[in-house]
């Protein structure tokens, strides 16, 4: 692992920057494979599949048989498990929901907002080396608190051309009974333009990898909202000697283990925690199964000793990390001074992968740095705030010269007008 000690501030952005290519790089391929599925839709998607996924799909649309039997293939522990996640989840996103916000703010002018929820939303699943089943509650649950009306889930086939039975188990759970076996770029242009099987969307959730990353945010140039430039997994641990160095350790394999392109962080006001977590890495990593992925990922990591929490919460907040795991005696300075980070996990016994399944909050959250201004997401992604207006005549005459004044002011002679034949007829009336 790479060890860095005391960094200057001029040396933090390319110390923490991410293994991951640019969107240049990748965009060519991207822009080919979106112009091909949005002219030939489902012929495109049979063809990428072949070339991606090394498999034919006939059908892309999951039928209701396979959704309802899968549950003969699921173990009884796994299933309650399942059902224990998904109830955490339902209740902390429950729990978001706002009420509607009114307010007088002149006399007789009454505004208020309310939030609806996005009609057709698209949820990507990735599948690969691990099919992320957990991904369907994290988004699948807010959508149905949400109401929204067509949700439609696309995740990529296995070399079978079907869909693992945990995920199409974990999507009848949710309610998602759109289901398509298909996923990468391919996927993602499907649900921006729409095929004779693939619903087109208004926005589209999900992680990917970072070709799906780039998908996502070409995307929006078509018109189509995205949750967030969600790529590859990143986690960063902020630990001092209170910390346990074997639970720092595997943390930082829980992330490394996802994918090659992963990269986990430990920063450290201590020394000490820094050489025995680097120890204990060596040593969890070799029991691992995933360990050539988690190796891989693991060279891309950073041990960064620096000397005050000071420095610790610039660099961190510097960083923004996707998922932030604090383990510190000052944790209220840490906590208070926080500004850029996905999910914030505290304590020796709050390990990450609790939020990545089953603690209630969500894992679908900003990676590369996006967390400096983006959300993860929550209730309110799969919705959209409507403000709302109602002025009665009383109103329209306390507030109409400031509205014409402010209009004349502006050279918008029509904005002008618009009030002023109002106050014209009322005064009318009232003669």
């Amino acid at each position: 692992m790479n060890k860095i000690f005391d960094p200057k501030p001029n040396e933090w952005e390319s110390l923490l920057a991410r293994p991951t290519q640019k969107v240049g790089d990748i965009e060519a391929t991207v822009n080919a494979i979106f112009k091909s599925v949005g002219q030939k839709g489902d012929e495109a998607l049979r063809s990428y599949t072949e070339k991606f996924d090394g498999v034919t799909v006939d059908n892309f649309q999951v039928g209701e048989d396979a959704l309802t039997g899968a549950e003969e293939s699921i173990s009884e522990p796994l299933k309650r498990a399942i059902q224990k996640a998904y109830q955490n989840i339902k209740r902390f996103h429950e729990a978001q929901a706002t009420p509607v916000v009114k307010l007088e703010t002149s006399p007789g002018v009454e505004c208020w907002q309310e939030k609806r929820p996005i009609q057709k939303v698209g949820l990507y699943i990735p599948g690969g080396t691990a099919p992320l089943f957990s991904t369907i509650l994290m988004l699948a649950i807010p959508a149905k608190i949400a109401g929204c009306e067509d949700i439609v889930l696309c995740s990529p086939p296995d070399k079978k051309g079907e869909l693992p039975a945990v995920v199409l188990y974990t999507a009848k759970l949710c309610g998602i009974t759109k289901v398509f076996k298909v996923g990468g770029i391919q996927a993602i242009a499907a649900l921006t333009f729409g095929t004779q099987s693939v619903p087109k969307v208004y926005k589209i959730f999900g992680p990917g990898n970072q070709y799906v990353t780039v998908a996502k945010q070409l995307a929006t140039r078509y018109g189509i909202s995205i949750d967030m430039p969600a790529g590859p997994s990143e986690l960063l641990v902020m630990a001092d000697e209170t910390a346990e160095p074997s639970f720092v350790a595997s943390d930082l394999l829980s992330q490394a283990e996802h994918g090659t392109d992963s990269q986990v962080i430990l920063v450290s006001t201590s020394k000490n925690i820094i050489e025995k977590v680097e120890k204990e890495v060596a040593q969890q990593l070799e029991e691992l199964p995933r360990k050539e992925i988690a190796r891989k990922a693991i060279a891309n990591s950073k041990l960064i000793f620096v000397p005050s929490d000071t420095d610790a919460v610039a660099l961190i907040n510097e960083y923004a990390p996707e998922h932030y795991i604090l383990c510190v005696k000052n944790e209220q300075y840490y906590l208070d001074n926080t500004t850029n980070a996905g999910s914030v996990f505290i304590g020796n016994y709050t390990p990450e992968s609790a939020g990545d399944y089953a603690s209630g909050t969500n894992h679908t959250l900003p990676t590369n740095g996006y967390a400096k201004q983006y959300s993860g997401v929550n209730l309110d992604s799969f919705m959209k705030s409507i403000t709302f207006q109602k002025i009665s005549e009383k109103g329209i005459l306390s507030l109409g010269e400031t509205i014409e004044i402010m209009a004349a002011a502006e050279g918008l002679a029509a904005h002008k007008n618009a009030v002023t034949l109002r106050l014209n007829k009322l005064k009318e009336t009232v003669n």
